[in-house]
């Protein structure tokens, strides 16, 4: 059982697979049979990692190239660094340098999620901000679904990025083939009370007959039929233009339900920036996500989504209903295009 210099690949490969296996280094020297110093040499090199790169001098560009660079990083947003320079007809740079001078003036960033609006948009947008000015939302019952997933929106693959103080060790995040699925969920606000949430059973797709029948079982017998007549007779019902909700089908089942003429309030398209609980979402998702936070079951989701939801308060939930007529303010003054949230 000579020691031998150098190991093989496939030795190589055989002490990671014998070390999974929960094998000594000894062993692992005698399966092989080669001397326990190279073994031990091998496993203390590999936990010893990388060693650090030092760095050497970047390539220096002249401040005239510079202010091009800079110009087309600004006409050019979520362009790649080889774009930018062979713009400016800078070439023989690498790639390190290019991120390095790119650093200096710019962030990488992701594109924002946002609808596409076109003119007709927006100006279905000016229209319903005037025709609401004068509204007591008060009075509107915002509602909406949404969906959550078992990684969160980090999505299966536990792409998650934070801060982690020295010394400490990154916390291990579930990695899965198929991601797990979801669930679906519907909510409403109102002034400064939460409706729900109510999940939709699992597998149920939501169409227009399963989208009233949902209602029925949750919504009107379990909230809406305990109010007072004078509640229901002022009450604005919203919903966005989903296909369940603005089709016939669904249109004629609510106005048997006493929810018709002014009461469905109209909505402009492509606009889910005015669905003040568009915000609620925000919050329940930042409370049960919160740390990289993932799930192993489906029951388990929706009961974090449950406490998270017990937890929003009256004060949080009035803060967003009032936020209304700040919100047609923006619409209006930025002509029907996108306010954010």
């Amino acid at each position: 059982m000579g020691q031998k210099k150098d190991l093989t690949g496939l030795e190589k490969s055989k002490i990671v697979r014998y070390l999974a296996e929960g094998c000594s280094s000894l062993k692992i020297a005698k399966l092989l049979k080669r001397d326990r110093r190279t073994i031990k040499r091998f496993i203390q090199n590999s936990q010893q990692g990388r060693k650090k790169r030092v760095e050497k001098p970047r390539r220096k560009i002249t401040a005239h190239e510079l202010r091009k660079v800079k110009r087309a990083a600004a006409k050019m947003p979520l362009a790649t660094s080889l774009a930018i320079f062979q713009s400016c007809n800078i070439t023989g740079v690498p790639k390190s340098t290019r991120c390095a001078i790119l650093r200096d003036t710019a962030k990488v960033r992701k594109a924002e999620r946002r609808p596409p609006l076109n003119k007709t948009h927006k100006l279905k947008g000016q229209d319903w901000a005037k025709n609401y000015l004068k509204t007591d939302f008060s009075k509107v019952l915002w509602t909406d679904e949404m969906r959550v997933s078992l990684d969160g929106p980090d999505g299966p693959d536990g792409w998650a990025r934070g801060w982690i103080g020295k010394g400490q060790r990154a916390p291990v995040r579930l990695r899965r083939q198929q991601g797990g699925g979801g669930v679906l969920l519907w909510a409403g606000i109102i002034k400064d009370e939460l409706v729900g949430p109510f999940r939709v059973e699992d597998g149920v797709k939501l169409n227009s007959q399963s989208y009233c029948q949902f209602l029925e079982d949750t919504f009107f017998k379990q909230w809406y039929r305990k109010k007072s007549a004078s509640f229901k007779k002022n009450v604005i019902f919203m919903q966005d233009n989903a296909p369940s909700h603005a089709s016939k089908y669904s249109t004629a089942w609510l106005a048997r339900k006493g929810i018709k003429e002014e009461k469905p309030m109209t909505w402009p398209p492509c606009s889910p920036d005015l669905n003040p609980i568009e915000n609620l979402w925000s919050i329940i998702k930042c409370e049960i996500y919160k740390e990289g936070k993932q799930y192993t079951s489906l029951n388990s989701v929706w009961e974090a989504v449950v406490a998270a939801a017990r937890n929003v308060d009256g004060e949080q939930i009035k803060t967003l209903t009032e936020s209304m007529d700040g919100r047609l303010l923006s619409v209006l003054a930025k002509k029907g295009g996108y306010i954010g949230r």
